[in-house]
């Protein structure tokens, strides 16, 4: 969601209208074209300004603004927007520990996902978030498959910088086919099979 819509959804939920807004955020009595022009994307508020839009609001300013991928609270707040477009896409979880040495984790019939607490998960039991998205959890599945295997050192650092920066061309269905963009430095499964 962009900014325009952003401050154009959170105005209403506030229950301003543009004229009153604009007055709100020092704009003037006249400058209510100049809000419109803000939330169809047509003009771009300065950071200062939208910074007091967000206090008039009462909302963080982040939530007012683009992701720019530098902190965990953006992210965060693009997970809010994403929620506020798909409603019921996201469905945070907190997981439960077991005494199962031979997995990591395990789905179960209930609600509760299992993690064995060794060297590879935090301290203290970790949230998980399943999205409801075929696509995305497609997307996901080949993240983690490339994950393992660096962690196994089948591919190198190198390649999977290389899988990340040129993603979606990269993709390859976990291995299964060859992706629009060569990204291995060699043939890992005719290497094996070599072997």
């Amino acid at each position: 969601m962009k900014t325009g819509e952003k401050l154009k959804r959170i105005r209403k939920f506030r229950g301003y209208n543009q004229p009153e807004f604009a007055v709100m955020v020092g704009l003037g009595e006249n400058a209510a074209p100049r809000i419109a022009q803000y939330e169809s994307g047509y003009r771009v508020p300065s950071p200062k300004l939208l910074k007091t839009m967000a206090e008039v609001l009462d909302c963080n300013s982040l939530a007012l603004m683009g992701v720019t991928g530098q902190n965990v609270e953006e992210l965060m707040m693009m997970f809010f927007w994403l929620e506020e477009e798909h409603p019921g896409m996201f469905h945070a979880f907190q997981m439960q520990r077991t005494e199962l040495t031979d997995y990591d984790f395990e789905a179960t019939d209930g609600a509760n996902i299992y993690y064995h607490d060794g060297n590879s998960w935090p301290a203290h039991a970790p949230c998980g978030l399943w999205i409801d998205n075929n696509l995305m959890n497609g997307f996901f599945r080949e993240w983690l498959y490339h994950q393992q295997e660096l962690k196994a050192g089948t591919i190198t650092r190198e390649e999977y910088f290389e899988w990340k920066i040129s993603w979606p061309y990269t993709c390859d269905e976990c291995g299964k086919r060859e992706p629009a963009k060569k990204w291995r430095k060699k043939n890992t499964a005719l290497d094996s099979e070599e072997s």
